[in-house]
């Protein structure tokens, strides 16, 4: 049942979203991923440097992580090779950075079950419900709609 809400009442809005849905991202789950995932692949790495898909991975690389870019039109980034998607990844990865659009997260959530990673990060502004189902039948964690340098900062 969807509930209703008189014309401008934000407040009464919020206040029943925010008690009936529970967050999306479980703390725990986002600190584990910040300790343990040291090797990221990075689907939609971008070679613009004003794009967030430049900045929060070179970000992410001077603060000890190994970045991985993946993207078709690139051969390197961030001094790493680059490679054209996650199955042509010849080393292990620990987490899938994604920056691709919300249409591109099945395939790239089941690439990441296929190269064995254990957690998957959908970058701020991105979410599949479905997908993430996915990954966590298959035991990966999961984050959606959030930012990963603005957590590892928050923490």
């Amino acid at each position: 049942m969807t509930p209703v809400f008189a014309a401008n009442s934000f407040a009464a809005w919020r206040d029943t979203f925010l008690t009936v849905m529970p967050p999306m991202n479980d703390p725990q789950t986002i600190q584990r991923i910040l300790d343990t995932c040291h090797t990221i692949a990075v689907p939609g790495f971008s070679s613009k440097s004003y794009r967030a898909g430049y900045t929060v991975p070179a970000y992410l690389q001077q603060h000890g992580y190994r970045i991985i870019p993946v993207n078709p039109n690139l051969t390197q980034a961030l001094g790493e090779r680059a490679y054209p998607d996650l199955l042509a990844v010849p080393e292990p990865v620990d987490l899938v950075l994604i920056f691709r659009r919300p249409e591109y997260v099945p395939e790239l959530v089941r690439q990441a079950v296929q190269i064995g990673a254990h957690a998957v990060w959908m970058q701020q502004g991105i979410r599949h419900a479905a997908a993430a189902d996915i990954a966590r039948s298959h035991g990966l964690d999961v984050v959606m709609d959030a930012c990963m340098m603005v957590e590892h900062r928050v923490r």
